[in-house]
């Protein structure tokens, strides 16, 4: 395969070459967005290694630009800067994929395997380009596998204006996935949220809808409802699963109908928003159990985004633990700007039943407790409310792939990533551990080292 490195870096450039060469890809360096732009017009290659910021021009810049040609290469952006808004800008724009610094070689050879594979079953074809997003989505962090999937979605369902069904256990994050939705598509319109489970049934059509004077008692003024107030934004119904039957039915109508009434009113007002939902239920078990209409169902789930539990990703606790202890310490106006790598290693083997919402809640109760600038296990194993720094972590029976994909990543971290001698451990063949890195989507963490001698 002919391969081109567009990176100021020149000791990645030539450490990857020489790596790649060694698997017997033809393998040209460029310094420069400039130089990389010639090179790619001039010659042919099947895939680009593009970074995303380059001296002379934004890597997403030379994404755009070659993915508007005939027969453009296969693009993966590299980056060494945690920036949501730029990962989804690359994968709407055709990024075949997205790798973070320090370059994992092991990861660089599963995309080069996935980029064969590609190549070898799909005939190229132009890539359509698409205007990046303007303003930065709300912080979605994180560099894994699980969570570039997410951002892809992001980016392929930002394009048009269906009604989204965003699933996921509590905690992990779904209003920030329909946030980052809205601002990749309408960021300078409403962002409308009504979280279902916490009105009460009684006064939630009233909340959605609004109401005219004398709608009910109590209602001594005309008032604007959700639906009203979203305008040509986003309306986010979080937890639909707790909606009423009823009122189902009365959203179901709006969806359909794209029009709705104010509570004792008949005159219409059109219904403008994009609709986004939300739910940790099982709403299609809810469906056959007559919990849930089947019709809203449809309707809601044309396109669906599945968000990951903490324990899908763990190489992000890391970023985010490093995200959320600045946020935190000055929220709290507390001098803790640091956490032990055995603290980090604690978060990593844990498997956070209440996800991102749970690590945000133990890192605030180890702040708090903070006697010096330092996190330590000690402190997260108190805010876990764990008798001693090496008690078993709580959690539920696992199933077998649950326990697998626990033990080949312990056994990762154990040898510094060593992908040989981990193979060894696990009495298995190199191909076989790649297989299963990538099936269960494992990436190093930042704090573990090569794993060498």
């Amino acid at each position: 395969m002919r391969i081109l490195i567009i990176d100021d870096d020149r000791a990645l450039c030539r450490s990857l070459q020489i790596h790649l060469e060694r698997e017997g890809h033809g393998v040209t360096c460029a310094y420069t967005g400039e130089e990389g732009l010639t090179q790619a017009r001039n010659s042919e290659f099947a895939l680009l290694f593009v970074d995303l910021n380059l001296p002379d021009a934004s890597g997403l810049d030379i994404l755009k630009e070659l993915g508007e040609q005939e027969g453009c290469p296969l693009m993966v952006m590299i980056t060494g800067v945690q920036d949501a808004r730029s990962t989804i800008s690359a994968i709407r724009l055709g990024a075949f994929d997205y790798i973070r610094k320090p370059l994992d070689l092991d990861a660089v050879m599963v995309t080069l395997e996935k980029a064969a594979k590609h190549l070898a079953t799909v005939t190229p074809q132009r890539t359509e380009s698409i205007a990046a997003a303007t303003d930065r989505p709300h912080e979605m962090v994180g560099a894994s596998p699980a969570l570039i999937e997410v951002l892809k979605q992001v980016a392929l369902v930002s394009e048009t204006r269906v009604p989204v069904l965003i699933n996921g256990e509590s905690g992990t994050g779904k209003e920030l996935v329909a946030r980052a939705l809205h601002e990749t598509s309408t960021p300078d319109l409403p962002f409308i949220a009504v979280n279902c489970s916490a009105v009460v049934a009684t006064l939630l059509e009233s909340e959605l809808f609004g109401h005219v004077k004398g709608a009910f008692t109590g209602a001594d003024a005309d008032r604007a409802g959700k639906l009203e107030a979203a305008g040509g934004g986003t309306l986010f119904l979080d937890e639909i699963g707790d909606m009423s039957y009823d009122l189902q039915a009365k959203l179901l109508r709006v969806l359909q109908e794209k029009e709705f009434e104010r509570v004792g009113s008949t005159r219409p007002i059109k219904f403008r928003a994009r609709v986004v939902a939300a739910t940790h239920r099982d709403l299609r078990g809810m469906v056959e159990k007559e919990g849930f209409r089947e019709d809203l169902y449809y309707r809601l789930a044309v396109s669906t985004i599945h968000v990951p539990a903490l324990r899908e990703r763990r190489s992000d606790i890391p970023l985010l633990v490093e995200h959320m202890l600045a946020r935190i310490a000055q929220e709290l106006h507390k001098n803790v700007s640091d956490v032990s790598e055995a603290a980090i290693n604690r978060c990593l083997a844990y498997d956070w039943p209440g996800n991102v919402r749970e690590l945000s809640n133990v890192l605030t109760r180890a702040v708090l407790l903070a006697r010096g600038p330092a996190i330590t296990e000690e402190l997260i194993a108190r805010s876990m409310g764990e008798s001693a720094p090496d008690a078993p972590p709580a959690g539920p029976l696992k199933s077998l792939r649950e326990v697998e994909e626990d033990c080949v990543f312990r056994t990762l971290l154990s040898t510094g990533w060593n992908i040989t001698k981990t193979a060894e451990i696990l009495d298995i063949s190199r191909v076989t551990l790649r297989k299963k890195i990538e099936d269960y989507g494992l990436v190093r963490p930042a704090t573990v080292g090569s794993g060498r001698p």
